[in-house]
Parts: structure tokens; sequence; C-alpha cells
């Protein structure tokens, strides 16, 4: 286990009090990385840091490890709002003055709740939201889970009743999918096969391909004839019927597309030193930087300690002896052995990380921070060990 994690810092290279600054002056953070480097363990330890600090804390997730609702004393993350109980910090002996609520994504109520906010009348919300083909794209079409962490983001993010929301990003194939989402989206409802449908379908509101241009008219009778005309049927109703939504949701995409460039927005990109998940948050970075987006920090999780001269088993064993503590036989030869084996993955750690180092010199010119959080040895299973977390990530 590393005995002290270290904070880099353009002016500071051991600046104290972690990533406090950024849980002090910002209104969002959101935590970034591929799938498996400790994302959500990340977001959530931020949440209870900010939370000693007084912090009235949401933290936003999608698809948590079960064993971290559990280290929060929560059965299951729900879609509602779940204050954690501030009985469960005081039986751990955390100090926490502020709040931390947790809520997981549900993507398909959110896009319910969305076409509540813009059908212009309740007919128009209903044949929507009955629609077999709406059914399809609020759950299973890509890109809607991201756009809809970030709907969701822009909705909490005016409730006065927090302080700091933190966002999980969805755990996607490339974790900035969620920057290009809400364009994306609207893209796919904006196509030119889309507009064919509304063109096809307008005055006598039934699908009619006899007011199509010919090729696009050979085109949809093609995708008939393999989907059956029922299926262009919903389709051709659908598009219409969202079409009445169109001039409000693209707004709306703008507008959440922009909050994501807020100054009162924070990214902080988390990784292993892993190389794929290394060249991933580089990645990220470099696509963060191209958008004219900060790098506020990088969290390198899972670091292993590198020991100087590791004693002989004569020695370890003098030491256990002088303690009073009997492992029994063959207990010094593991010691040394695990060591050696732990002071041998730190020095892999070091070097698939020269990569990130090289490139943090310019991030950490722009004010970026990099905390590296130790390999400890046990898992995150209560408030207890998620508060050794946040000492490392933002010490009080």
């Amino acid at each position: 286990m590393l005995e002290a994690s270290h904070v880099t810092h353009a002016t500071s290279p051991h600046k104290l009090g972690g990533l406090g600054p950024l849980l002090e002056s910002r209104r969002v953070i959101l935590v970034v990385g591929c799938g498996g480097v400790g994302k959500t363990t990340t977001t959530a330890a931020l949440g209870l840091a900010a939370a000693r600090r007084g912090k009235r804390v949401l933290c936003l997730t999608i698809d948590p490890a079960r064993r971290l609702s559990q280290s929060l004393g929560l059965e299951a993350m729900k879609s509602e709002a779940q204050r954690v109980d501030p009985a469960l910090f005081e039986r751990m002996g955390v100090r926490v003055p502020g709040s931390l609520t947790v809520m997981m994504l549900d993507t398909k109520s959110t896009f319910d709740q969305l076409v509540h906010e813009l059908a212009p009348t309740r007919e128009k919300r209903d044949q929507i939201l009955g629609n077999v083909l709406y059914k399809y794209i609020s759950t299973s079409l890509a890109g809607t889970q991201e756009y809809m962490a970030m709907e969701k983001l822009h909705a909490v993010k005016a409730d006065p009743a927090y302080d700091l929301i933190l966002l999980d990003t969805p755990p996607t194939a490339n974790a900035l999918d969620f920057l290009d989402a809400p364009e994306r989206l609207i893209g796919a409802i904006d196509s030119q096969a889309m507009r064919w449908f509304v063109q096809a379908i307008q005055g006598s509101g039934k699908l009619s391909l006899n007011l199509l241009a010919k090729g696009a008219a050979a085109v949809l009778r093609g995708i008939g004839k393999l989907t059956g005309a029922g299926f262009l049927e919903q389709i051709a109703s659908f598009v219409t019927e969202i079409n009445a939504l169109f001039g409000g949701w693209r707004k709306r995409a703008d507008e959440v597309a922009s909050a994501l460039r807020g100054p009162d927005v924070a990214y902080v990109l988390v990784t292993t030193p892993d190389p794929l998940s290394v060249r991933e948050v580089l990645f990220f970075a470099e696509r963060l930087r191209e958008q004219k987006m900060r790098r506020d920090a990088f969290v390198v999780n899972r670091v292993h300690p590198v020991y100087g001269d590791v004693p002989d088993e004569t020695h370890i064993f003098r030491s256990m002896s002088a303690r009073g503590l009997d492992l029994g036989a063959g207990a010094a030869d593991r010691l040394k052995r695990a060591a050696d084996e732990e002071s041998r993955q730190g020095k892999m750690d070091a070097l698939h990380l020269l990569a990130l180092e090289a490139s943090f010199e310019d991030e950490a010119a722009e004010g970026s921070l990099r905390i590296d959080v130790p390999a400890y040895p046990f898992d995150i299973h209560d408030v207890s060990a998620l508060s050794k977390i946040a000492d490392v990530l933002a010490p009080v």
C-alpha cells in the first residue's frame, strides 16, 4: 500500500487540499474515464469529500457496482434522489456537516420527462409516448443514454437544493461521446431520410410515397419490402409527431451542449497505470483541448509503491520478533516476496505513467492537478474505506 499520494500542480508539486479548490468553486464536476478505472468510486469519494466540507452534494451515476450502494448504506441505487443517512457517517466516525444525495440515471424516464416538457399539447405528448418506435429510441438508440445523462444534469443543475453536482459519465466505448450526444441525436432526427417521412405524410396525415421524388420513394419502398408497410407507418407517425417538438428540442440540445462548456463546470479525468487506460485518458484530454474545454484534474487510481532496499528474511524475522509478531513459519520469506512484488509492480506503474507525465507538463501549465491514489489492499465496501479515498483526493 502506498504511504502517500502525490499531487502535481503548476506552481506547487505537493499542493495541499488536492481537489478541494474544485469542490469549493464549481457547480458541476464531470468525472470522465473508460470502463474499469474506478470512475464511479472516484465520483462517490469526491461527493463525500465535498459533503465533509459542508456542501449539499448530488451524485448522478450510471449502473453503479452493488458494493458502492452498500457502502453508502443503500440497498440499491434508484432513479429517485436518495439521501445517505447522516447516522451512517456518525457510526463510521466520519464528520459530514453537509449532505450526500445519490441518484441513478434512468434513460427512459428522463426522455419521457423531456417529452412532457416540450410537447405542445397533451394529445401530442400521449401520441409520442405511445409510439412503438419512440419506446425503442428512448431505451436502445445509440447515443440516447449519453444525451439523457446530459439532459438530467442540465435539469438538476438549476435545483437550489444542491451546492454541487457530480456526474459519473456513461460507460461508453468512447467516454467523451456525451460531448457530441446533443448534436448527434438532433442530427439523427433532422436527417434527410427523416425529412422524407415528414414530406410523405404531409397533407393527408397518412403515409403516401407519391408525394416524394422518385429516388426517395424507391428507397422507402425498398425498406418497406424488408420491414413491412406497418413499420413505415410507425416511422412516419413518429417523425411527424416528434417534428412538433423539434424546435424546442434543438434549442434544449444547444443549451445542454453550451452548459458543458460553462465556467462553473469542471472535468476530472480518471485512469489507472494500465497502458491502455493511460492512452485513453490522453485521448480524452486532447479532445477536450480541441473543444477549448479545461482538463481540471487527472486522477490515477491503483498506483503501487516503489520501496527502497527490502531487508533480507533474517532482518525481517528479527524485526517481527522484536515487536512480538508471530505469523508462523516462513512468514518473513512471504513478507519479503510480497514487498518485492509490490515494488516491482510499482516500477511497472511508474514506467507506464511516463507518457502521462510527459503530457502533464503542458496540462500543469494550464492549471491542471494530478493526484495518484494508492492501490489499497481492500475493497471500497463501506463509508470508512470511501473516506480514505476522499482523504487522498481532497484532504480536509
